[in-house]
């Protein structure tokens, strides 16, 4: 006689982290809307000047409300890394974070942890631009800012097959979330592309979430015209470094040697005949076909190479999500 071994596994503990600046109006719509399915929800009061903490400890009841208040004002980066360290220490088993502003509805949370409860993900995150209904309530400004910001992400990160890396809205699971360097992750607004980076060196598998943002009346604190070259000059910083991490320090392949080869002839070909090319407007005479194919050449085989090498890195994304072996 057999006997049945199924067993039913126990749904994981969810910890909603809420960091809030300036959000007292609004927070209060925002907890309203979180069902039993979450376990815990963090609210980090960043140093908020209309005390959003304090408020919510007079007006919510709610047992599961857990409030953190800073001292000083640490930025929305700062203070998710508080949240997430306070939902560790509840022991929660996923993390979702959830802007206070009223963007994002706590009922889409469940369909934002799915990939992470599958075991597809250790890290999921709301992507506003699968449904295109939705773009047209999203300003110009912030629209044409996403399509930069998001492709220099996709370069620094190696997550070349996510959008929208400014979306807030998002889930970790807890194993992987230890394993952040929480003093070298950006406080400020830099955040959400940063811990995409650092995601992106541990290996962890990221997964986009069709997920509608709610337009308000809310006005929102980051001016993409404000932060775009700074987000830039960020993220050329960490494409260098996810660059020699992955295919000079901990690696060294075939994609290494094209991209050493290709910047050397790209580079060599660019300078020999822009320097050639100014001595012939100089002197008025026109360039041998030598000195010509001397520097073409180098720059076609140059950039043969650097589009393989960028090929190879597309492809380079992990595919086995990190916390199912830690």
């Amino acid at each position: 006689m057999s006997e049945n071994t199924n067993s039913t596994h126990a749904p994981p503990s969810i910890a909603a982290v809420i960091p809030c600046y300036k959000e007292k109006d609004r927070i209060g719509a925002v907890l309203d809307k979180f069902n039993g399915q979450v376990a815990h929800i963090i609210v980090v009061d960043d140093a908020c000047p209309e005390g959003t903490g304090a408020f919510v400890r007079e007006n919510h009841d709610d047992l599961r409300i857990h409030v953190v208040v800073h001292d000083t004002n640490q930025g929305v980066g700062g203070a998710t890394m508080t949240g997430y360290a306070k939902a560790l220490e509840l022991g929660a088993d996923i993390i979702v974070k959830v802007d206070g502003d009223g963007q994002m509805d706590p009922a889409k949370i469940e369909s934002l942890i799915r990939p992470i409860v599958a075991g597809r993900a250790d890290y999921a995150k709301g992507n506003r631009f699968y449904n295109l209904d939705g773009i047209s309530a999203m300003p110009l400004t912030r629209l044409i800012g996403n399509l930069f910001l998001s492709f220099a992400s996709k370069m620094s990160s190696g997550y070349w097959k996510i959008f929208d890396p400014t979306n807030g809205f998002t889930a970790i699971h807890a194993r992987v979330a230890r394993l952040l360097p929480v003093d070298r992750i950006a406080k400020g607004y830099f955040f959400e592309s940063d811990i995409l980076f650092h995601l992106g060196v541990l290996r962890a598998v990221v997964m986009d979430v069709p997920i509608e943002a709610i337009y308000g009346d809310e006005k929102s604190h980051l001016s993409i015209p404000k932060i775009l070259f700074p987000f830039i000059w960020k993220h050329t910083g960490n494409l260098v470094r996810r660059i020699f991490y992955g295919y000079f320090l901990r690696d060294f392949s075939a994609a290494s040697v094209e991209l050493i080869i290709g910047l050397i002839l790209s580079g060599f070909g660019a300078i020999y005949g822009v320097i050639h090319w100014y001595e012939s407007v100089t002197i008025g005479v026109p360039a041998a076909t030598g000195v010509i194919i001397l520097a073409a050449l180098p720059v076609l085989v140059g950039s043969f190479l650097l589009i393989s090498f960028i090929n190879y890195d597309v492809q380079n994304q992990p595919e086995t999500p990190l916390h199912i072996s830690l």
